[in-house]
């Protein structure tokens, strides 16, 4: 991360295929203003006494946020996921609930998690930061298989260590933009059972699919309790209010027999952390759900449409400008991104010429790897630019290809 912002800071004018955030324009500084008056407004509509609302916007909280009944509302409404209230824990971004999830689950050295690789490097690197092993589980152009799950968990409870988890982006993940199948979901939920593993579906893009027939979410099919989702308003409202969440709804029973929620014992790790997530940001988020009646479907019809058009432009536009049958990407479903496979060593040194004497930024897929791998492929995203820009952005990189390859 630290490098593609310094290669993008050095050449500000290329074209970012690379950023993977969301689209500038769709925000207004007054929208916070605005948003922060909506949940005020309906703080003091539930009979909340002036100083109690002062307490709620501008003092410390509750560890575990308190939008729970919102984000448990928003989740029944938009993805037919119910859980009670209390197992929802909102974090300063999903990346502390990926670290609080590592954390809370593996507390020994012998304990290693699983992960889709391709994998997110915010979750390598937050496990790399808390010293827990991660192995990857590799993926096919279609996805992660179940069996190949149940084959690596096997493998590393062969070896001594104890398989606790297995993370993966259900929808258009990043950075492969592949999603999982239903009965795929639904096979590895069985895997879970059988292998005693929970799962962590992070869900960021699940909203932004090419047509309106979303694919059931790994948690709305559990029934057993095998699933940890893990949330984030970064796309869907804005990444500036730092706001995720978690959903532990799992019984934990102590060794005198005291049964409690998953959620409320990983708020020992979350008060070690950040005490609790900024209540000014909550504010902002619970005003935008307040507003939408708690369906970010609905109020993300705007940007559903753009991200939808840009996809496309960008996958219209790799077939213009790349001809070679060598030359392969593959075709999202929804999503920030695709993979472009190519003939050339993609790599940092490549990436700097590109920036430089090209005007186009990229991610080469290996940061992606754990172990090696991603050497010869690069993501694309098309979710910062607008949707003009995508084809004068491939046409650079296509060129630069050609050029190398002479």
């Amino acid at each position: 991360m630290n490098f593609l912002n310094e290669v993008a800071s050095r050449f500000p004018a290329a074209i970012s295929l690379a950023a993977g955030r969301p689209f500038d324009e769709f925000y207004a500084v007054e929208d916070v203003e605005r948003y922060l008056a909506a949940y005020v407004g309906h703080l003091r509509a539930q009979g909340m006494s002036e100083a109690r609302v002062r307490q709620a916007i501008l003092q410390y909280g509750r560890t575990n946020g308190q939008l729970g009944a919102m984000i448990a509302r928003m989740l029944e409404i938009d993805e037919d996921i119910r859980v009670p209230a209390e197992s929802v824990m909102v974090t300063s971004g999903c990346q502390e609930a990926m670290i609080i999830a590592l954390r809370g689950l593996c507390a020994g050295p012998q304990d290693v998690v699983l992960a889709a690789e391709p994998c997110y490097v915010g979750f390598t690197g937050a496990a790399r930061v808390l010293g827990v092993t991660v192995v990857p589980v590799p993926e096919t152009a279609q996805g992660l298989r179940p069996e190949t799950v149940a084959r690596v968990a096997r493998e590393v409870r062969a070896s001594g260590r104890r398989p606790r988890a297995l993370y993966v982006v259900s929808n258009f993940a990043n950075p492969s933009g592949v999603s999982l199948s239903a009965d795929v979901r639904r096979e590895l939920i069985e895997v879970a059972a059988d292998q005693d593993l929970l799962i962590l579906e992070d869900d960021p893009y699940g909203l932004f699919g090419l047509d309106d027939s979303p694919t059931p979410a790994l948690k709305s099919l559990d029934t057993d309790q095998r699933v940890m989702y893990l949330g984030s308003f970064a796309k869907s409202v804005f990444p500036g209010a730092r706001v995720g969440f978690l959903v532990a709804d799992q019984t934990v029973v102590s060794t005198d027999g005291h049964r409690s929620l998953l959620a409320d014992e990983l708020s020992t790790v979350k008060s070690m952390i950040t005490v609790n997530t900024a209540p000014i940001a909550q504010a902002v988020i619970g005003g935008v759900l307040v507003s939408c009646d708690y369906s970010l479907r609905t109020a993300n019809r705007e940007k559903i449409e753009f991200y939808r058009r840009n996809l496309r432009a960008l996958l219209a536009a790799l077939e213009r400008h790349f001809s070679d049958p060598v030359i392969t990407w593959n075709s999202p479903s929804g999503g920030f991104f695709a993979v472009l496979n190519v003939p050339v060593r993609a790599d940092e040194k490549l990436l700097e010429l590109s920036a430089r004497d090209y005007g186009v930024l990229w991610t080469p897929m290996s940061f992606f790897y754990l172990n090696g791998g991603g050497s010869h492929a690069i993501r694309l995203s098309c979710s910062a630019l607008a949707t003009d820009q995508i084809d004068e952005g491939v046409r650079r990189l296509a060129a630069l290809i050609a050029d190398v390859r002479t």
